[in-house]
């Protein structure tokens, strides 16, 4: 019988998209931290040598854009003159204006409506502790480690990728590992072989243990598969804000809306109200009302109910997902200004999402699942 497989991929908070992505989300934080009612949709382009930071912003802080650009690409790692693209280096240009008063107008605090219209969604299952699927898990998990060892090994570069195939059984229960790929960027002076066992046995193996699998165990594993990768990083490929949206949700188990996330302030549905869907979905499957859940919300420009809202529970739950999606609406606030006041977003917690992932991770409101008993209590009444 054919395997059943299914891979999601990661990058580094190094990879050239996710650069552009940690600093439009540095620039969202610095304008958060000194005005929280900013309105922040930044975009960042990086190549070889230059950035370019456009969108549009108002806001009473006073943040000195280039700054703050180097400064994140400085916590990167993009430390070393003559690689192409350095914090000391790289020419910076900004073309930001500010907001668009038509816009402006539908999602001011009186009329709190959505700052756009658009679907989103967000899933959670039991396959993790985390309640988050095992091959976009995993490949998030590389992908963290890989950025420690960067900085605890000198003969790393900051880019990088990963990639997990998983293979599941035909009641869909996780089987084993199928496939590990890691791609890392080195100084020219790490020998191939050496950085192959150091990331096999510094990277890989920690990470599948920490999941409870032994690496002896996966099927194949290719790190650097292409052989030397030397040149990366924004000098060897373009980097664009909110170019990574899979990696950045759930690795294409789950389904995925019309919008990137990073440089939104929270007013923006694309972000915020993904992040509810996450919370809503998480909580739900903490609930023990099905063991995987997708929440898909939509909302309309300048309107503040949302048009819709859905629950799939794939055929996993104890009850129907009409009934769940009736709890939800008896729960959740899911104007835009409820949301934004259920998860705290008008604070600067951003960049950490664009560099270490926005799902998954216990500190990130949308995680917690003080919902649980509340919907389970529902349920069963």
């Amino acid at each position: 019988m054919e395997k059943r497989l299914f891979t999601s991929e990661c990058v580094t908070n190094g990879h050239p998209d996710k650069v552009a992505d940690s600093i439009s989300d540095a620039i969202l934080d610095a304008c958060l931290a000194q005005d929280p009612e900013s309105r922040v949709a930044c975009e960042t382009m990086v190549t070889t040598n230059f950035c370019l930071i456009c969108g549009e912003i108002t806001t009473k802080a006073r943040v000195d854009y280039e700054a703050i650009a180097r400064e994140t690409i400085r916590k990167i790692g993009y430390v070393y003159p003559g690689d192409g693209f350095d914090a000391d280096s790289v020419e910076i240009q900004c073309r930001i204006h500010t907001q668009s008063a038509d816009i402006a107008l539908g999602t001011n605090d009186e009329v709190g409506g959505a700052g756009d219209q658009g679907m989103m969604f967000g899933g959670a299952c039991t396959q993790t502790p985390e309640l988050m699927p095992l091959p976009a898990a995993l490949s998030r998990a590389l992908c963290r480690r890989l950025t420690r060892c960067v900085r605890e090994n000198s003969l790393l570069r900051p880019d990088g990728k990963t990639q997990v195939t998983v293979e599941f059984d035909e009641d869909g229960k996780v089987a084993g590992i199928d496939t590990v790929v890691v791609s890392v960027m080195h100084s020219a002076e790490f020998a191939m072989e050496d950085l192959r066992t150091y990331v096999r046995e510094q990277v890989i193996a920690p990470v599948l243990r920490d999941y409870g699998f032994d690496i002896k165990e996966v099927g194949n594993i290719f790190i650097n598969p292409t052989g030397n990768f030397v040149i990366g990083g924004p000098n060897g490929d373009t980097g664009l804000t909110g170019r990574k949206i899979i990696v950045d949700t759930y690795g294409g188990f789950f389904s995925h809306g019309g919008g990137a996330f990073s440089g939104k302030d929270p007013t923006k549905v694309d972000r915020s109200a993904a992040y509810m869907a996450r919370y809503m979905a998480k909580n739900l499957v903490a609930a023990g009302l099905a063991s995987q859940v997708q929440v898909q919300l939509a909302y309309a420009i300048g309107v503040a109910q949302p048009v819709s809202l859905r629950v799939d529970s794939f055929g996993t739950g104890t009850i129907s997902d009409e009934e769940m999606t009736s709890l939800l609406r008896r729960t959740c606030d899911l104007t835009p200004g409820g949301i934004i006041r259920k998860l705290n977003l008008r604070r600067p917690i951003y960049a950490a999402t664009a560099a270490e992932g926005h799902f998954g991770l216990s500190d990130r409101p949308w995680e917690q699942t003080d919902l649980a008993e509340t919907l389970r209590t529902m349920a069963n009444a």
